[in-house]
């Protein structure tokens, strides 16, 4: 079988079959090609574009840095063209496979509880949802929309605001009658403060007194990489520490926590954010779960 020069949309579903499958035969066995029509398409597809897209040995296939690349887009605009031709199909409804990535904790704790209500309005959606604390790579297709919190570093990607949480500084009961409660914020020296880890190397907490803004170094033995890790901390005892509201709310109104400090709570806030790629072209399936999430979590 013949793969016209111009069909591209053949060449980028054999691309991304080759990968899927593991080797020339398994996608030419997939796609009812031989493996011969199958190598030929990979090497029109290199010479046009002047990389390699793949290292091949007898044993192995090996993406190169361009190969990736490439794949992310095959796999994105093939996801949309499939998309296209449903929504067509089904008079418009949004279907199709969404990939959403959330940080861990506010992904179990406030995004999780929401996709019941969103697959009952939407079940020709299928949602794959992946709690990480990781960054996903939205323009390499390794997701569809990530759920971001804080300041957003420059990107071509569309960011809309779906919310924002406060921060609060907490501790347990048992710790406070064990070691003190804080009167001011400079009393913190003298305690055990939890803090995130991927925050700068001297951390800081922010504090309002007199009027006045200003940040204290803060200083404890034990770290991590989320606010329901140092949470669960802070009930066993271990210290105080500073986190966003939403791990911490049924601990506060249980009485596990108490707020610290609240007099000098300078008010700042996170603001959240879903980061997708957008544009005209922007999957129906995205557009209404990003309102969705934006309407619930406002």
């Amino acid at each position: 079988m013949q793969i016209g020069s111009t069909d591209r949309a053949r060449e980028l579903e054999v691309f991304a079959a080759i990968v899927r499958c593991g080797s020339f035969s398994a996608a030419g066995r997939d796609l009812g090609l031989t493996p011969s029509a199958v190598s030929r398409t990979i090497d029109r597809i290199e010479a046009r574009l002047g990389v390699r897209l793949m290292l091949r040995t007898t044993r192995a296939l090996t993406m190169t840095a361009e190969g990736q690349a490439y794949l992310g887009a095959a796999r994105r605009i093939l996801a949309d063209l499939d998309d296209a031709e449903r929504e067509i199909a089904d008079q418009g409804a949004p279907r199709g496979r969404l990939r959403v990535s959330a940080a861990l904790a506010h992904g179990r704790q406030c995004i999780v509880p929401l996709l019941g209500e969103f697959a009952a309005l939407y079940p020709h959606i299928l949602v794959d949802i992946s709690l990480t604390d990781a960054i996903a790579d939205i323009h390499g297709g390794q997701a569809d929309v990530a759920i971001r919190f804080g300041v957003l570093a420059d990107s071509p990607l569309t960011a809309r605001r779906v919310g924002q949480t406060g921060r609060t500084i907490v501790a347990s009961p048992e710790y406070l009658a064990r070691r003190g409660t804080p009167q001011v914020p400079e009393d913190l020296h003298d305690h055990n403060c939890l803090n995130f880890n991927f925050r700068r190397a001297e951390p800081v907490w922010p504090f309002r007194k007199e009027g006045r803004d200003y940040a204290l170094t803060v200083h404890g033995n034990i770290e991590a990489n989320n606010g329901e890790t140092l949470g669960q901390l802070a009930i066993a005892g271990v210290g105080i520490t500073r986190v966003g509201n939403f791990s911490v709310a049924e601990d506060l109104a249980a009485g596990r926590l108490v707020p610290v400090l609240e007099a000098f709570n300078p008010g700042d806030v996170e603001h959240i954010h879903a980061v997708f790629v957008g544009g005209a072209n922007m999957p129906a399936r995205v557009r209404v779960f990003v309102d969705f999430i934006a309407s619930k979590l406002r």
